[in-house]
């Protein structure tokens, strides 16, 4: 199977009053395992029930491979939907959940049966045929649904929050598999969701939306570790997230052109961060640094490199998770910085780090991130 290419462009959808998308513009390239990321009602499902078919939009183009395909019911679109509720027929087998359209579309037995049996392999359900669907765990049924989907031999599948119902280590599991399946039979996947963690895992590409607003397309790499404004900071991942002036600038000898600046955040005080940015004193800006990218020791270190940042502060709340701790400390008696810190050895002794510990915490400049100019070209 090929996967198609899918463009939207300025596509708006209005529920009365309730602006669901708005102008929202998006290219998806044939055979891209594709996540429409962010929280509830942000939009993310209204433009994937468009590009089904169940939902018309206000204005705007879908095109699949360079075809306008508004006009043209759901079952002509080369596009099959898994729901996130399966939407299995309960009093069927597994076999014939999966043989359903085919039955409808007339093919003969034999051939109905090969792939049916095909595709039961794929979703490795080889032994569940004859088995009713309320006999089958959460995962298994999500199986089926796919194996349903996807006998159709659809152009692009779509996703609607698929593993939502199933719990952590199962969703984790299902996600691995999904993506399996996906890297098989090559073609394109728009997976919607709101957990920050499959998308990262899974997509050549994201596109961050809410408010019905798409607000940055990109690699998971380029959404977690250069966002493109507070929203996506904050919501992809966790990070620490500050206000700032730009106090100075200073262009760097590199082959490249980069810029270093010193920064003034109120609540915490001067730090210096790398951008390729053009920035101009007195511009102000947004500042993320991402937790586990901050060193925390009871020791003061000894560099004396004059890019690293550094800060004393006490442990207000050190958080255990076996691979990592979460801290959270208290920088000028006022700031809580989330710092976190993996845990690579064996320790027989537990945390050497623990609450209301003093201790520094320090990064680089260039592990900070200025995510934007807040009013570009102003002046304080």
């Amino acid at each position: 199977m090929k996967g198609s290419d899918v463009i939207i462009k300025e596509l708006s959808k209005s529920f009365g009053d309730f602006r669901a998308l708005n102008e929202v513009s998006l290219e998806i390239d044939g055979g891209e395992f594709f996540s429409l990321l962010g929280p509830s009602g942000c939009g993310k499902t209204t433009l994937l029930r468009i590009i089904a078919g169940f939902e018309s939009p206000d204005c705007g183009l879908v095109t699949i491979d360079g075809s306008d395909v508004l006009p043209l019911p759901p079952n002509r679109r080369q596009v099959n939907t898994v729901f996130q509720n399966y939407a299995l027929f309960p009093h069927l087998t597994v076999f014939e959940n999966v043989a359903f359209s085919l039955r409808i579309r007339h093919f003969p037995k034999a051939q109905i049966k090969d792939r049916v049996n095909e595709y039961l392999k794929l979703v490795q359900l080889e032994g569940h045929a004859h088995k009713k669907t309320n006999m089958l765990s959460g995962g298994q049924k999500q199986r089926v649904a796919i194996a349903r989907a996807l006998i159709n031999e659809p152009r692009v599948l779509l996703l609607d929050e698929p593993l939502s119902a199933l719990d952590a280590k199962l969703r984790q599991h299902m996600l691995i598999e999904l993506d399996q399946i996906h890297d098989k039979i090559g073609i394109t996947f728009i997976y919607v969701t709101h957990d920050q963690q499959e998308a990262l895992s899974v997509s050549d590409r994201i596109a961050v939306m809410n408010q019905g607003n798409v607000l940055q397309v990109g690699t998971p790499h380029d959404i977690y570790e250069s966002p493109a404004t507070d929203f996506v900071a904050r919501f992809i991942g966790e990070t620490n997230l500050f206000d700032a002036v730009a106090v100075s600038v200073t262009r760097l000898d590199k082959p490249e052109t980069e810029f270093m600046v010193e920064l003034d955040i109120p609540e915490l005080g001067r730090i210096k961060v790398t951008t390729v940015d053009e920035i101009g004193p007195g511009q102000r800006v947004s500042f993320t640094i991402r937790p586990e990218k901050i060193v925390i020791t009871k020791e003061k270190p000894a560099t004396k490199r004059e890019d690293i940042n550094l800060f004393q502060g006490e442990v207000d709340e050190p958080i255990y998770s076996g691979f990592q701790t979460k801290f959270y400390v208290k920088v000028m008696d006022k700031v809580l910085i989330r710092v976190i810190k993996q845990h690579a050895k064996y320790s027989d002794e537990g945390p050497d780090i623990v609450w209301k510990d003093r201790v520094y915490i320090s990064w680089s400049a260039i592990d900070g991130y200025i995510v934007g100019i807040k009013d570009p070209g102003a002046q304080v």
